[in-house]
């Protein structure tokens, strides 16, 4: 298991804006990266409710679990590498791997036993070591959705988002307030449950 706090910046973009700073950060199309993400809650939306995400990342062959919990600044993330078959037990029968996760989600007080699969995220993502931090580009797609996103994470919150509202002024792109990809996907899977 390993913890981190994730302290980014986030902002939707058109295709034209994502083209944009695909040219200004030279990235060619060969750069980017397919992963994806598998969501997870239980039925009566217990970590949503938290204010908590639970995923599984595959990402070339590797999978994680990553628990994601509000923190006093950013998010707490907790990480857990599992094999390909637990991650497919858990997509397919929505079957908690024992372990960090599920003791952290236990001690929140979530019953493991229901956890239920709710669907895929798929992206294509580019990194660009940018000032401070790192410059993230994203096409993803979901459900009946596909969007593009720029993420600039970094280490100093304050001086992060200086930096990232001045690359988005000097790109001509207007903030956007934007919700993170699993609130995302959430909102757009209950507008489909609806």
């Amino acid at each position: 298991m390993s913890q981190e706090i994730e302290i980014e910046f986030k902002n939707l973009l058109t295709e034209t804006e994502f083209n944009k700073i695909k040219t200004k950060f030279l990235i060619k199309d060969d750069e980017f990266f397919f992963q994806e993400n598998h969501y997870f809650d239980t039925p009566q939306f217990s970590l949503k409710q938290l204010g908590a995400a639970l995923r599984i990342r595959k990402k070339q062959d590797n999978y994680v679990i990553t628990l994601k919990e509000p923190a006093t600044i950013g998010l707490l993330e907790t990480h857990q590498v599992i094999t390909e078959q637990d991650a497919n037990k858990m997509i397919q029968a929505g079957k908690l791997v024992k372990g960090q996760i599920s003791e952290r989600l236990e001690n929140l007080g979530v019953d493991v036993n229901t956890i239920t699969y709710f669907g895929t995220l798929s992206t294509s993502r580019a990194e660009k070591k940018y000032q401070n931090g790192l410059i993230v580009l994203d096409h993803s797609r979901y459900l009946t959705v596909e969007d593009y996103e720029l993420e600039y994470e970094v280490q100093d919150e304050e001086l992060g988002k200086t930096e990232f509202q001045q690359l988005l002024n000097d790109l001509n792109i207007p903030i956007r307030e934007t919700k993170n990809k699993i609130r995302r996907f959430y909102e757009q899977k209950y507008k489909e449950m609806g």
